[in-house]
């Protein structure tokens, strides 16, 4: 399957939100229940380090950062998030995805990027592993999904080599 990686427009949301749906739906990939409006998802995520997978007009999958804290001295740690529509999983969508956020990430400063994964999703677990990622810890019956059952969030990141 031929896919380019490329910077997310605001008319990218609609596609990624119903991807992030997919990912909600299965209850183990977010404690979110709904996906937010653009205007919102915008404000909460970096500016730079947005991409999204795409064939022709369809988007397969999105990654993009979120900062851990406003705080100046963490100006180069940020939160993961990567989706991959229930359709091209397995297909190396993913891996291309967050390799090229890692890249991309480092141009821009980032010296580690990190993720709570909750434990139950084991595809973005190995996903972050064959990236370059390590567990650094869990915490135990961190979120409850509404329909009652706890997770735990298995916590990973990985350093830079390069930035910082």
């Amino acid at each position: 399957m031929e896919y380019r990686i490329d910077e997310m427009k605001a008319s990218d949301w609609p596609q990624a939100a119903d991807i992030y749906m997919e990912g909600i739906r299965t209850k183990i990939a977010t404690f979110q229940s709904e996906a937010p409006g653009w205007e919102d998802w915008d404000k909460g995520h970096c500016k730079t380090c947005r991409l999204t997978a795409r064939s022709g007009d369809m988007i397969l999958g999105w990654a993009a950062l979120s900062p851990v804290s406003g705080r100046c001295v963490y100006s180069g740690v940020a939160e993961v998030s990567i989706y991959i529509s229930k359709q091209f999983q397995g297909q190396k969508v993913g891996t291309a995805l967050l390799e090229e956020l890692i890249r991309r990430s480092e141009e821009n400063g980032y010296w580690t990027l990190q993720s709570g994964i909750i434990r139950e999703n084991s595809a973005s677990l190995n996903l972050h592993k064959k990236c370059g990622f390590r567990e650094i810890g869990y915490r135990e019956r961190l979120g409850k999904m509404d329909n009652g059952k706890w997770h735990d969030v298995v916590l990973v990141e990985r350093r830079s080599k390069v930035a910082g």
